[in-house]
């Protein structure tokens, strides 16, 4: 695919720059986006090929290669959307990730926002995170070698029986280094109006209560606190850490990606909050203090897409 996409540049990006200038779209999303796809092809066959040369030597399941070639990838691949994108990402709150043994429960916006985490805390933080992620995302070629060889977990979202994946979680978030993080998107998947009104019907059926509490939601899904809670009760000593970011609204579909790139994105970033073991409540009061979070988490969201709208 990199091959053929690079070979084929001089005849695509014409024909795609043709194609945004007759719908109007100065800001030529379909030729940069090409670009970047283009860039992305590469950055997994150097993943791939340095991944196959640390099986030659025999460090196949040695992780700290790995972490440097996750760390790099993440990098390389936030240079080229940045470059795409036309901003450059921040961290705010690194501080809060100057250390390891923790759990980040994360909101989830778009198609990219986890290279953004990856990047925020394995690239500029310098930590191992150890990530949930769905199953599906094995089809990216370096995260079917490289995330198998590092501790990850890929949930098969659809089983009737979660049992051996909340095993899987335990294992994960058991045991952590001064430099290794567990990082979930508590959520469960990317937020969305439509997605955001069908999780409230679903919690009203079992909570009327908390469905009127999590209906000031504007940005954020409501938490999925089983995921979240396995992990935090698999070890009574890791921090907490909770993150936000905004720069992705509307990224959650091609097509929404295709109207961002034409309107111009507004500045990204990373924003992390860590919070003391000691401040956060065990057994049933963790699903009220995680969606307190989430609340807050919400509202700071708010204010901040409120003064990229005011700035602009």
């Amino acid at each position: 695919m990199a091959v053929l996409a690079t070979a084929l540049v001089p005849a695509t990006l014409p024909i795609l720059t043709l194609v945004d200038v007759a719908r109007g779209r100065r800001r030529l999303p379909l030729a940069r986006l090409n670009l970047f796809g283009i860039w992305w092809c590469w950055i997994e066959v150097i993943g791939l090929l340095s991944a196959l040369l640390l099986w030659a030597v025999g460090r196949a399941e040695d992780a700290d290669p790995h972490y440097r070639l996750m760390a790099w990838w993440a990098g390389a691949l936030m240079w080229g959307m940045g470059t795409a994108l036309g901003r450059r990402p921040e961290v705010q709150g690194l501080d809060g990730l100057a250390t390891g043994r923790a759990i980040v429960l994360s909101r989830h916006a778009s198609l990219a926002d986890s290279l953004l985490s990856a990047w925020s805390i394995a690239t500029t933080a310098r930590l191992r995170p150890r990530y949930v992620l769905k199953r599906e995302l094995l089809w990216d070629p370096c995260l079917d070698v490289v995330g198998l060889r590092i501790p990850n977990h890929f949930l098969a979202r659809a089983l009737d029986d979660n049992s051996a994946e909340l095993d899987a979680l335990r294992a994960l978030a058991t045991g952590l280094g001064e430099r290794d993080v567990v990082v979930i998107f508590a959520e469960g998947t990317r937020a969305n109006p439509v997605k955001r009104a069908r999780a409230l019907e679903r919690i009203a059926e079992r909570s009327p209560d908390r469905a009127a509490r999590m209906s000031a939601l504007r940005h954020l899904l409501p938490p999925r606190p089983a995921g979240s809670v396995t992990l935090v009760e698999a070890d009574p000593t890791n921090d907490l850490v909770s993150a936000w970011h905004v720069g992705f609204e509307g990224m959650d579909t091609f097509g929404g990606i295709i109207s961002v790139l034409s309107t111009g994105v507004p500045a990204f970033r990373f924003v992390v909050t860590r919070h003391d073991r000691g401040s956060v409540p065990s057994g049933a009061g963790f699903a009220d203090w995680l969606d307190t979070r989430w609340l807050e988490m919400d509202a700071e969201v708010d204010d901040a897409l409120r003064q990229e709208n005011a700035d602009e």
